[in-house]
């Protein structure tokens, strides 16, 4: 079958949308502009560790939606819980009291918080850590590692289309694991310095990802007790898939404000900040909300997410998982003579390819992986979530087996 019967559907709503849809009917990262041809726009429906095309092609789904599904899509108790608090009561004039739960919940899971805050998107919770140490601090200066990914306001953003430089006026880079460079940015703003804002580990698109290396961890910790800026660790990505508590707990250090979102309600908008009781002043004081930041089924949806997590050692099992496919892979790619780079945590996998500067190999690959029903993606990490089994682990390696052979078929 063809691309273009395979995904006939796909294709004819990627054409209406482009009518009534900038930039052709899709936008941001899950648009698949970027993507190899045979990868679905739309999808019809979710369970587990699969999702449906619009066309009705099955995929063992490696990107949980981008991160937000920990648990597999659909979890039961995250969808009974959900259910029970709309039967109650959603979006109201006021939070319900499962706001506290929630906020009880989290203080209870993660070491360094003694309170938190609630919001939307990811983008919501990196820009409220921001503000919250500025204000705190009286300066202005936030120092980040070059090529991270923090979100999409104009003072983050890796696009500059409509951005004034005033934006990002007091925003500096370092290179992630690189003390000198991180010592020699601090100095260079220390008299000014609201902020080190850095990720559990690097993980940049279209390049291998790169454990944190602790003596770093530890020395952007005392750069910060040193100048006084507050340390913000960006969890967005990496909250509750490496730890139950903060990514940085196990390694005995501690952020001053740390960013959630994604996982935290298994596929429900929400995002959330935690900060210690040095901090819990600057975040009364500034003013930040948003209409939908209440909702409370999103919030009924966390807790029961972050009680099934725990429940499920989803953390632990995801790792094995993902240590699986790794192995399997590895051996596949010897047997083919293919020099495949697997970096970052097991169950956030990235797969490149060496000697691939164009990425045409890894695309190929994917491309193959996709058609027989393995949604792997060439050049964002993905995420292994609770609905993945080991029988779905082996079905992706015969498919990865098929795909080695088909890409190199078709070079």
């Amino acid at each position: 079958m063809g691309e273009q019967e395979r995904l006939a559907k796909d294709h004819a709503l990627r054409a209406r949308a482009a009518r009534v849809i900038p930039g052709g009917g899709m936008y941001g990262h899950q648009s698949v502009a970027s993507l190899p041809a045979g990868f679905p726009q739309y999808f019809e429906r979710a369970d587990g560790c699969r999702i449906w095309d619009a066309d009705g092609n099955e995929y063992i789904d490696y990107m949980s939606a981008y991160g937000p599904n920990l648990l597999g899509y659909g979890n039961a108790a995250v969808e009974q819980a959900a259910a029970a608090q709309r039967a109650r009561g959603d979006c109201m004039t006021g939070p319900g009291p499962v706001m506290v739960e929630l906020a009880e919940t989290f203080v209870e899971l993660v070491d360094h918080a003694d309170w938190m805050l609630l919001a939307k998107n990811g983008t919501d919770a990196t820009t409220i850590c921001v503000t919250i140490a500025r204000a705190a601090t009286g300066k202005r200066t936030v120092l980040k590692a070059r090529g991270a990914y923090h979100g999409a306001a104009p003072w983050c953003t890796p696009a500059r289309e409509g951005v004034l430089s005033e934006d990002r006026a007091h925003l500096h880079s370092f290179h992630y694991n690189d003390v000198e460079s991180l010592e020699q940015t601090v100095d260079a703003h220390a008299d000014d310095l609201a902020a080190i804002l850095v990720t559990p580990f690097k993980h940049d698109v279209f390049r291998d990802q790169e454990l944190v290396d602790p003596a770093f961890a530890r020395r952007v910790r005392e750069l910060c007790d040193r100048t006084g800026a507050a340390l913000i660790l960006d969890d967005v990505r990496a909250g509750l898939r490496m730890a139950y508590g903060c990514s940085w707990e196990p390694l005995g250090v501690r952020p001053d404000l740390s960013a959630w979102s994604k996982a935290i309600a298994n596929g429900y908008a929400l995002s959330a900040v935690a900060g210690g009781e040095a901090l819990r002043e600057a975040g009364a004081r500034i003013f930040t909300t948003g209409s939908f930041w209440f909702s409370a089924v999103a919030m009924a949806a966390a807790v029961a997410c972050i009680g099934e997590a725990r429940r499920s050692h989803v953390v632990e099992r995801t790792q094995a998982l993902g240590e699986r496919l790794r192995a399997g892979l590895r051996s596949q790619a010897s047997a083919h003579g293919v020099g495949l780079r697997q970096t970052g945590p097991a169950q956030m996998p990235m797969i490149l390819f060496d000697d691939d500067p164009d990425q045409s190999r890894v695309n190929r690959w994917t491309a193959e992986t996709v058609r027989r029903g393995a949604y792997l993606h060439p050049y964002h990490n993905m995420f292994i979530n609770g609905g993945h089994t080991e029988a779905d682990i082996d079905r992706t390696l015969q498919i990865t087996e098929e795909a080695f052979a088909a890409a190199a078929a078709r070079r």
